[in-house]
């Protein structure tokens, strides 16, 4: 049985279909998965720091709401994305490297714009969360035995990404996404490697940080390993996610707290 969650998320994919018209003069699908996750992950990594994850962080520029200063149009948008706006805060932007299956710089542009009209219409659709944060919080310290691999303001494992403001980070929709299908997209952050050394058992870990020399990365036990790479056999990511999905461990009830929780968590100051 769907849930109002996965609705929002199914009608808000649909929506953005009808609200760009860069969409359809570039040619790109918009309902597309692999355009969505793309246009996120280059928004969270070019526009998030100033817009905010919402969208909404400079005054009278709601993106996240389809509110904009300059201009109302896709192609506008594009143009604003590669030459920024003089006198303004706004800097221009240059995809050099293209993602895999993506054919031009311009389709990366695009794919940011359509997940923009995501977030407008994933707004519209209901922002509010439904759910209580403190049965979530004991769902995630319980039922899920979250606090196994993820830790919320120094209390649980480092195994996995931490997670005391990832309510600032990431929108419910996404935040859902995660806990149904984990595999539907792992940010590289927080991909998993697979070190085979020399001598010595293999290791799979949470990838740390890596250079031509060395590489760092968080074993099972929360515990940080390093290794040359001179004195290692293998070195491999490792496909998909290593959560497992509550897609049917939760029933609609608890994913909605748990969602509700994780929302709430803004950060220690919060």
């Amino acid at each position: 049985m769907r849930t109002r969650w996965q609705n929002r998320l199914s009608q808000a994919m649909i929506g953005i279909a009808c609200l760009g018209l860069g969409c359809r003069l570039y040619g790109q699908d918009p309902e597309a998965p692999s355009t969505l996750q793309l246009g996120e992950r280059l928004f969270l990594t070019n526009c998030a720091q100033c817009h905010g994850p919402e969208g909404d962080a400079i005054a009278g520029t709601d993106i996240g709401h389809g509110k904009f200063r300059h201009t109302n149009t896709d192609a506008g948008l594009a143009e604003i994305i590669k030459k920024g706006i003089p006198g303004t805060a706004m800097p221009p932007h240059t995809f050099t490297g293209f993602a895999p299956g993506v054919s031009s710089a311009q389709s990366q542009v695009m794919a940011i714009i359509a997940y923009m009209h995501y977030l407008a219409q994933s707004a519209l659709n209901d922002a509010a969360v439904g759910g209580d944060p403190a049965r979530g919080k004991a769902i995630f310290e319980g039922k899920g035995e979250c606090l196994h691999c993820h830790a919320v303001r120094g209390n649980g494992s480092h195994f996995g990404p931490d997670l005391s403001d990832i309510g600032a980070a990431r929108r419910p929709a996404e935040l859902l996404r995660s806990i149904q299908d984990p595999a539907a997209e792992v940010l590289p952050q927080n991909r998993f490697v697979r070190v085979v050394p020399r001598s010595g058992a293999p290791v799979t870990g949470r990838l740390l940080n890596q250079d031509a020399f060395s590489v760092q990365l968080m074993d099972a036990k929360g515990q940080v390993q390093s290794f040359w790479r001179s004195d290692l056999k293998d070195f491999s990511f490792q496909d998909g996610s290593i959560m497992p999905s509550y897609k049917t461990k939760l029933n609609a009830e608890e994913t909605a707290d748990l969602v509700n929780y994780l929302v709430s968590l803004k950060g220690f100051g919060q």
